[in-house]
Order: C-alpha cells, then structure tokens, then sequence
C-alpha cells in the first residue's frame, strides 16, 4: 500500500465527526490494505504493539531536528509555523511543501517502507544514536510529499488526531471480515495487537478462535471498580473473596522455563529494573511456563509499605539497580494466574488460586507471599479484614467474586475496591502554562483530560497548578520539557504521555471543557508513570461520579 493513501485516508477521516462513518472507512481500509498487520496500528497512531519493548524514543525535540534537516529551515523558524498551525503535522506540511531543494532521487513510499524505517530508528542504541535517528527520520521527510509528511509527523508523536481509537478498530475489524465483534474483542484482549488480530479475522472465525495468551506477549490486566458498599457486593454476588488493596505497583509475570520477562501495568517491560524479584521468580515459583499477576511492594525496616514514589524509583532505574535493590527492597505479592501451561483465564477465581497456591514457594522466603485471601458472607469480617489492612498501612480491601473469570483489560463488577477516601482521577496532562514573576522559568500549571471510551479522544476537564512547591515545578518543568509540542505566548502545547492523579473537593459541569465537566480545586497528588493514556479515567466515569456526589459527601468508608 503507498503511504499517500494511507495520508489520504487519515486526511477524510479528519473531516468526519460521525462515528459510524469513521468506522465504515476505517472498514474499507482494511479491505483493501495488503499491509493489514501495520495498518490497524498506524491508524490508530500506533507504531508498535502495546507490549513490544520496541519505541521510536522521538521526542518533539528530535522531531524538530530531522524537519530543519530535511527542509533546510532553522529549528527556531520550525516553532513559529508550529505555533502558527498549532499542529506539527501541519506545519511539517507546510514546511515540506515549501522547501527551496526537492530532492532529486526518491522513491515513492509505502505503508512497509515507513514502518521498516520506524523499526530501524527503534533499533539505535548507543551514543550517537539520537544523531542516526534525526538522520534516519530526515531521510524519510526528504523522500515524503507534504501530505504525508503531515501524518509521519504526527506517528512520530503516536498522536494522529483523526478519531479513530480501539472500539473503532475493532468494529471495522469485524465489519470488514463478517466476524462477531464479541470475538474480534476477545481477540485484542488475548494478544494487545490488532494487526495480529486483522490478519487472522480475516482468514475467518476459526483462526479468531483459536487466538490464545502465551507467555512472552503480556495481556492487559483485569481492573476493579469502586464498589457502591461491601452490603451491595455481597447482595450481589453472595460469597466473595476478599483480599487487602496494597499500595503497590502492578505486575504482571511472564515465566517461560529458564526465562522471566516482568511487565508493568502499561505492559513496558521492566524486567532490567527488577534482578530481585527475576531471581525470586525463579527460585520460589514452580511453574515452567507461567503469567501471573501480582504486584511490588516497598517495604520500610517499620514493616510498613514505603511511599509509592520509591516504587517508581526503582521501576525507573536503568543503572545500578543492584545497590537500588539493597535500597528499596520489595516484596512481591502474587494473586492470581492466568496460564500454567495453558490458558486459565476461562477458570473461577476459586480454581485459579488453588493452581496458584500449590506452585510458590513462600515458607522460607518473606520477599514472596501468595496475597491472604478469605471466602465470605459476613459483614464483620470484611470490616475486621479492612481495618487489618488500613492499620498495616495499604490502600483498604478487594472484593472479588469467586466465580469470576479473569476479563483482561475489564473493569468490572467481578473485581470491586473499597477505600477510605473519595475517589481520585487519573488524568492526562495536555498543555501548559509558564508561571510569573520568579516562577517565569517554570510550568506553573497543567491542562487536564479524562479519556473517551470509545475513540481514546482526550477530552479537557480542569487545570491544576495550585499547592505545588517549587522544587516540585523544577522537577515537573524537567520531566515535561522535551514532551513541549509548540507554544503560543505563556501557553503550551505538551505530548500527551504523562499521567497525574488528582484530587478534587468537587466535579461540576461545565461548558468551558470538552468533557463539559470542570474540577473545583483540583490537586496534584502523584505523577502516576506506571500508567498510559489508556489507563486515564474515561469522561463516563466522571459521569459517574458526578452523579453519586449528588447527595454530597459519598462515603467510601466501610
């Protein structure tokens, strides 16, 4: 497929708001693409599977360098058309069009070759590797027409800006090749890919069916909900299984013989981080072939958990991790099991845990536990287990059922938290601003987004920059400054890629944000970077909460 058809489809679907007819389009595509394990991934500005250790490492920076190189216009010429556009695959148009030399040997690109290129650029290691990869991506700015251009740009950045999110993939997925969308779903949770997934529905339903978890590819993990009150789980599922809510850091464990590859809760592996709990893996864990879901705590000489900072310390450091390990120390606390040689994601929670229970090790380790667990129907265990775990310093309780199977990716009401303080929300930080007076060298202040379900479109919902020292700006103006995409005046236009949990003492409507909620004195309380763009909270769950603070003061207490 040549990749002006590709940008030619990007560009109509620009231009739709219906999301029926996005969907048509995409399923056309689809149809007639000979490129379909790349394609459903670039259309949702996806270079690389969600799992895959491979990234561009291309920042706005980066970016910037290879377009002044392939258009001989000076990077800070580049941040006034940016500005001007207020896009940069806009202004990487303009720029290309407008260039004095037009190459004179370049081949037309394809739908391959621009992926080739991106894999070669993830590949770059080394010292000199982010000048190769500038060189690299030039090179493919050189050989592109202005349109496509526009939307190399923009995969650059994994920020398309056309509509099109997972829900929209999967149903011209299933439209395309006559497959229940039920089974296309089920497929992407099992693999996180849906080029993998495309490429077998179209060779029809068996192949769909036959689309299995395997270690090595980590699937999504199951999520929980907030539970309306222990009275209403247990009304509604009868037994239930309860188990402390750490305050921790998911994972999840992939074992395959001599091999252990650990993965995040955004599915990046982490394994390099971790040579501690790999070695525990391997001795304490019996299986051959294993996922297993569980998550690291950071435990003080007190006993207590540590500050969820120093977990992410440690999932953070790439070098001497070793003598990080002998610093903060973890302990890893197993739950459930996903395959044990085969898939168990279709047994109950109850059959889980016995294949989980007889195959660790924990009576002389006390870096590893299999997660307490207590099957009942009493309101006053669940409120002796809560408190148990309030007082040993963690978040509060899950309540499961056990009958439950394992739903990747779902957020359910198999899998209920009940915690003691309101509700916080795990939002998306879109723009900036730079502060005033002695805080003019600083981003004083963050634009907010929660997340469309269907289309992952970022929806403006608040602002916050209150209640921040100023070391903490220094340390957030660090971390943001390669992710600025372009600035207007004090304003800032940022990649979307970080994650901050926020605080709020109310959600109110509001038609000054896309979302049409605002947050009444939103607080920062952490920078959540164990978590992606797909993990903040959607605008249906804002929703949600806006409606159970209607009677104020919704008791998330037990």
């Amino acid at each position: 497929m040549k990749f002006i058809e590709f940008a030619e489809i990007c560009e109509k679907l620009e231009g739709i708001t219906s999301n029926l007819e996005i969907t048509k389009v995409v399923s056309q595509l689809l149809q007639d693409t000979d490129e379909l394990k790349i394609v459903p991934r670039f259309i949702m500005g996806r270079i690389f599977p969600a799992w895959s250790a491979e990234e561009l490492g291309v920042g706005p920076s980066l970016l910037y360098d290879a377009i002044a190189m392939a258009t001989g216009t000076k990077r800070g010429q580049i941040k006034g058309v940016v500005r001007q556009r207020g896009d940069v695959g806009m202004a990487c148009e303009d720029l290309c069009a407008r260039r004095v030399q037009q190459p004179l040997f370049s081949s037309e690109l394809t739908v391959k070759q621009v992926y080739r290129n991106f894999k070669s650029i993830a590949q770059l290691e080394g010292k000199r590797s982010q000048k190769r990869k500038v060189r690299m991506l030039a090179e493919l700015f050189i050989s592109a027409k202005p349109k496509e251009a526009r939307y190399i740009a923009r995969l650059v950045l994994e920020e398309l800006r056309i509509g099109v999110g997972e829900g929209t993939v999967r149903d011209a997925i299933a439209n395309a090749f006559g497959i229940p969308v039920n089974l296309v779903e089920r497929g992407y949770m099992l693999t996180n890919d849906f080029g993998l997934v495309a490429v077998t529905a179209k060779e029809g339903v068996e192949g769909l069916e036959c689309l299995d978890i395997k270690p090595g590819r980590p699937v999504k993990i199951m999520l929980a909900q907030v539970a309306e009150s222990k009275e209403a789980a247990i009304e509604e599922m009868g037994e239930v299984a309860i188990e402390w809510k750490y305050d921790g850091a998911r994972m999840q464990i992939h074992k395959m013989d001599g091999e252990v590859q650990l993965y995040s809760r955004k599915l990046e592996n982490i394994t390099k981080s971790l040579p501690d709990i790999v070695n525990l893996i391997k001795k304490d864990v019996t299986f051959k072939r294993a996922i297993l879901d569980g998550e690291v705590i950071a435990i003080g000489e007190d006993g207590k958990p540590r500050p969820f900072q120093d977990i992410l310390r440690r999932l953070r450091r790439k070098y001497d991790v070793e003598q990080m390990a002998k610093e903060i120390p973890f302990l890893l606390s197993l739950f459930d099991v996903l395959y044990d040689g085969q898939s168990l994601i279709d047994s109950t929670l109850i059959e889980r845990r016995k294949v989980l229970d007889s195959s660790i090790k924990t009576k002389h380790s006390s870096k590893i536990i299999v997660a307490p667990q207590t099957i009942t129907s009493d309101i006053a265990v669940i409120d002796s287990i809560y408190k148990e775990a309030l007082s040993a310093g963690h978040e509060g309780v899950m309540i499961k059922n056990p009958k439950s199977t394992y739903t990747p990716g779902k957020r359910g009401k198999n899998w209920l938290k009940i915690k003691p303080v309101m509700e916080t929300l795990d939002l998306a930080v879109i723009g900036a601003g730079w502060g005033e007076g002695r805080r003019a060298n600083l981003i004083g202040s963050y634009s907010l987004a929660c997340r469309e379900e269907d289309t992952n479109e970022l929806l403006g919902i608040g602002r916050v920059g209150t209640g921040i020292t100023d070391e903490k700006l220094a340390e957030l103006t660090e971390l943001f400054k390669d992710l600025i995409i372009s600035e207007i005046g004090k304003e800032i236009d940022i990649k979307p890629e970080i994650v901050f949990e926020i605080a709020y003492e109310e959600i109110q409507k509001s038609q000054n944000y896309e979302s049409g909620f605002a947050l009444r004195f939103p607080r920062l309380i952490s920078i959540r970077s164990d978590k992606s763009m797909e993990d903040v909270d959607s605008v249906q769950r804002v929703q949600e909460l806006y409606g159970k603070q209607k009677g104020r003061g919704v008791d998330r207490k037990v």
